[in-house]
């Protein structure tokens, strides 16, 4: 099941609410939660749902044991099996298929290639797993000594699927105390609202354009070989504002659904291209991934010590490779990571002096050209991409199809470039200062919430599968 789906929206959604503010005890409405979160995993992949409750019985079993463990060394033990199985299993899983096939290109050799099928939404909740197992480990969590409550923290539906990464000490105290009220539920109504049409009606449409650049991996790449130098830089951008709006609207739609059951999941994305930096998108991009590794991750020993920049390769070698099991993911990831080493080098001091103008210039190229190796899976189609931007395929610098391309999507560019900047927030926070204003506004924006939920409806109606982007990692 997913989100930006009509039966979602209409029917699963409004009937796990109702029956959840029906319950009136805490223990009730978590049980309706547990039984929804376990209905809406099982609606697409049941023979999954038994791996969810082993992996979070492993580790709840884990944090037990660390928690009545009486020496260091017990309770170490604990924590490297947990760790061994979570991440062998996400590897059997996720990472099988690449590594036959690497060591068959490189032996010459042919190993059966293992075609296992990737239950969705591992990647997220293995994460989610492994991190209440350190913080038991560690300290910074008390342990949940009770088997339901922690098997509703891994398996909650709104972050279930595609994040954003719950830390169980952001919510620990909410499974047991918490509280919704009106603004609480009139908040997560429009964020979720906000979710739904940036999926829908940006998302989507930028997709299509992106097909058109540069075609599918299914048909492979059939835009690459013949695109201008302005059409690849076009296509590339449109890559990232696609990527953006289609994670960040699921990313809202969950904070909302978190809210409206008396939830506070932290911010996964802050407006992230506005950015004067890399090491500063990071910091406003997938940032429950990224404070994931930076938390558990970076500070590693690695051969006995500490090591600042073999933390740092590791840390982006990994984002790369959590995204998926390709090399182009690994090659992001360090593509990324080289250009934090490098402002790490320079120093923030030295960088505050940069140009503002020259500052932005530089992130967003960087960012451009990152998510167009994201992009391309296939290494002979992320080659042309390479030689499409600089001109090197033989290509005009524009052409026709470009120009067409971009003056008939002027409209869809212009609105998507301007909703992933604050500029529409800061001009709601001036209008709300004004005195006699709230009322307006409070009109407005249910104005606004119903024209977004009517016209992204409608566009369901033609849409027979809209999965987001994210499930697949």
């Amino acid at each position: 099941m997913v989100f930006a789906d009509l039966f979602f929206i209409y029917f699963f959604m409004p009937l796990c609410i109702l029956i959840y503010f029906v319950a009136r005890k805490i223990q009730a409405r978590n049980i309706v939660l547990l039984a929804f979160s376990m209905l809406f995993y099982a609606w697409g992949e049941p023979v999954w749902i038994v791996m969810l409750i082993a992996y979070s019985f492993l580790n709840y079993m884990t944090g037990l044991t660390i928690g009545k463990a009486k020496t260091q060394k017990r309770k170490k033990q604990a924590l490297i099996l947990a760790l061994i199985v979570d991440i062998g299993v996400l590897g059997i899983f996720k990472y099988s298929g690449f590594f036959v096939e690497n060591i068959n290109n490189l032996l010459h050799v042919s190993i059966p290639v293992p075609d296992i099928k990737l239950p969705i939404g591992i990647s997220f909740y293995t994460f989610q797993t492994l991190s209440y197992s350190i913080d038991c480990y560690w300290g910074k969590v008390k342990v949940q000594t009770r088997f339901y409550k922690f098997l509703l923290y891994v398996s909650m539906f709104p972050q279930l699927i595609a994040g954003p990464i719950v830390r169980y000490s952001t919510i620990a105290e909410e499974i047991d105390d918490r509280h919704t009220d009106l603004k609480d539920i009139s908040e997560g109504f429009s964020r979720i609202i906000l979710g739904i049409g940036k999926k829908v009606i940006i998302a989507n449409s930028l997709n299509t354009v992106v097909t058109t650049c540069f075609g599918t991996a299914e048909n492979g790449y059939s835009g690459i070989g013949t695109i201008s130098v302005l059409g690849a830089w076009f296509g590339a951008a449109m890559v990232a504002l696609w990527y953006y709006f289609d994670f960040s609207g699921y990313s809202d739609i969950a904070i909302g659904l978190g809210r409206i059951f008396g939830f506070h999941f932290d911010e996964n994305f802050k407006y992230p291209f506005v950015c004067k930096s890399i090491t500063e998108f990071w910091q406003r991009w997938h940032i429950s991934l990224g404070t994931f590794f930076r938390d558990y991750l970076l500070y590693v020993p690695i051969f006995g010590k500490r090591r600042k920049y073999g933390g740092l390769f590791l840390v982006w070698f990994c984002t790369g490779l959590w995204h998926g099991a390709s090399w182009n993911f690994v090659i992001w990831g360090l593509y990324y990571g080289l250009f934090v080493f490098m402002e790490m080098k320079l120093g923030k001091k030295r960088y505050k002096n940069w140009n503002p103008i020259f500052a932005h210039i530089y992130t967003k190229l960087v960012i451009i050209l990152g998510f167009g190796i994201f992009y391309f899976e296939n290494f002979g189609a992320l080659g042309k991409f390479f030689k499409a931007i600089v001109g090197a395929n033989g290509n005009p610098f524009s052409n026709v199809i470009t120009r067409n391309l971009f003056v008939s999507n002027i409209f869809l560019v212009t609105a998507a470039v301007l909703l992933a900047t604050p500029i529409l927030p800061k001009l709601k926070e001036l209008a709300q200062k004004k005195a006699g204003n709230y009322y307006f506004m409070q009109g407005a924006g249910i104005v606004m919430n119903a024209a977004v939920l009517i016209i992204s409806s409608l566009l369901l109606l033609n849409t027979t599968n809209n999965p987001f982007l994210y499930f697949r990692f």
